[in-house]
């Protein structure tokens, strides 16, 4: 009888409509709540990139805070999001771009592979374009790995996809 290969793909995904959905409640709490009167705070989505504007750097970050609180809420981890500096614009107004991350970059995925070589656990790791596929002939090494990967802080969104035998 032939052993049995497993696999499973290390990605890191966010849900584009809840993000948007996290931008639209953000935009609706900031243009009700009274500490955003009248400082032209707002908050605008495009693609992958999400801009807030405000007439102070304090009001600014409020609306970050809005915004991340929404986020957490709709469960987007906010690894999966970069918080760009805060830039001034025009008319003496600041803003901030944040960058939501979809896919592992080479470098993170490199820097994946050579920590999943680290731990001396009988597996293979690819990279696939985006995401990483990690192939060994035990299902316990495979969860052990995927233990030792969550304790171990990236600066990315991790999730593991696509087990099978």
């Amino acid at each position: 009888m032939a052993k049995t290969e497993f696999s499973f793909d290390i990605v890191s995904q966010v849900s584009m409509p809840e993000v948007t959905n996290a931008v639209d409640q953000a935009r609706r709490e900031i243009s009700t709540r009274f500490d955003f009167k009248d400082t032209g705070t707002s908050i605008s989505q495009d693609e992958t990139l999400i801009e807030l504007r405000s007439s102070t750097e304090d009001r600014l970050k409020a609306a970050v805070e809005v915004f991340k609180e929404k986020a957490v809420r709709r469960e987007i981890s906010l690894k999966a999001i970069h918080f760009g500096p805060i830039q001034p614009a025009a008319k003496g107004t600041v803003k901030q771009v944040l960058n939501v991350n979809v896919g592992i970059s080479q470098d993170k995925a490199r820097e994946l592979v050579r920590f999943i070589k680290k731990t001396g656990l009988k597996v293979q790791a690819q990279i696939q374009q985006d995401q990483v596929r990690v192939s060994g002939k035990s299902k316990d090494d495979l969860q052990e790995l995927i233990r030792r990967l969550t304790e171990q802080d990236f600066g990315i969104a991790l999730q593991f996809v696509n087990f099978r035998p």
